[in-house]
């Protein structure tokens, strides 16, 4: 009798408590007002996500000058700029702030390293919603500087005063990697400060620890996430590091079943923005494909959350 094939589920996968924070920062928004819901950017990375929140009657805007008077108005789980946030104080609209409390660590760490007088290093990638709000988080007034390096060779060129230079993190890089540039900033600068733990989130760490051994039990790596998604990229990355096989999917629309052809396990895990009922939908594709054992990696479960804003709370 044929052995059906596996299917691994990583533990911790999908939504981490900053995101599940900025959804129900969006849906009670919705219950509590009449007036329309703003969403500055995708409030989170995930397409499956943001259709839903459109589909209940949010509507997703570029920029604050999008947003009407009188309207309720929402920042993305990312974080935005110091002008950003001046632009809506001086508009004529309530807004919430989703930002991750990891992010808004971020931007306060880079806030007291200007005023004290040291330039900053924050590694991370251009061009990434986060990093732009992080890099808008420091004092225009300043007389520090603040520069993004994406890779060592950026290290090698950086000019800043070594007496006085502290470094900050994007929040969903790769772990490993991050470690290494940290390493070389540290062999060129000396004196250079940074936090206890380098910035980069619970929930990005303990979904790179699960792939790890994910990829040493499957012979494929499914990871659901957008390719937007930071988080999701680097663990399609790390899990082909690791020496296998692996693809990032929105949903079963992205797998290509000659993928499947000699496979005998395939490790499943979703970036911190995917829904887990995606999850559900790629197992029972993985059925007709004879994937039909389904065990979890672990029983790791992270149970942090975040408080919401006061006037939601209740509901």
């Amino acid at each position: 009798m044929k052995e059906d094939k596996e299917i691994v589920l990583a533990n911790p996968r999908g939504f981490c408590a900053g995101v599940e924070r900025a959804i129900d920062i969006v849906e009670k928004s919705l219950e509590k007002y009449e007036e329309p819901v703003y969403v500055r950017h995708h409030v989170v990375h995930n397409k499956r996500v943001v259709d839903s929140l459109k589909n209940k009657g949010v509507t997703f805007v570029k920029e604050i000058e999008e947003i009407p008077d009188n309207a309720i108005a929402i920042f993305s789980a990312h974080g935005v700029s110091k002008a950003v946030e001046d632009q809506a104080n001086n508009r004529n609209f309530k807004y919430f702030d989703a930002t991750c409390p990891l992010v808004t660590k971020v931007h306060l760490e880079v806030m007291k390293h200007a005023k004290q007088g040291r330039d900053i290093v924050l590694i991370g990638h251009k061009g990434h919603p986060e990093v732009i709000g992080t890099l808008g988080r420091h004092p225009a007034d300043s007389s520090t500087q603040i520069v993004l390096v994406e890779d060592s060779d950026d290290i090698e060129k950086l000019e800043l005063n070594q007496d006085a230079i502290a470094y900050v993190t994007q929040t969903t890089l790769s772990v490993d990697e991050t470690i290494q540039l940290i390493d070389e900033l540290r062999e060129k600068y000396p004196k250079i400060v940074g936090p206890s733990a380098d910035d980069i989130c619970y929930a990005t760490q303990n979904r790179q620890d699960a792939v790890k051994q994910l990829s040493l039990e499957c012979d494929l790596v499914l990871v659901i996430g957008s390719t937007t998604s930071s988080n999701s990229n680097r663990l399609k990355e790390l899990a082909e590091k690791c020496g296998t096989k692996s693809y990032l999917i929105d949903g079963i629309n992205n797998i290509d079943p000659k993928a499947l052809e000699g496979v005998s396990a395939v490790g499943i895990t979703a970036g911190a923005s995917a829904p887990e009922e995606i999850v559900q939908e790629v197992i029972d594709y993985l059925a007709s494909y004879d994937f039909k054992k389904v065990r979890d990696l672990s029983q790791n479960k992270e149970n942090l959350t975040f408080k919401l804003p006061k006037e939601l709370a209740a509901l």
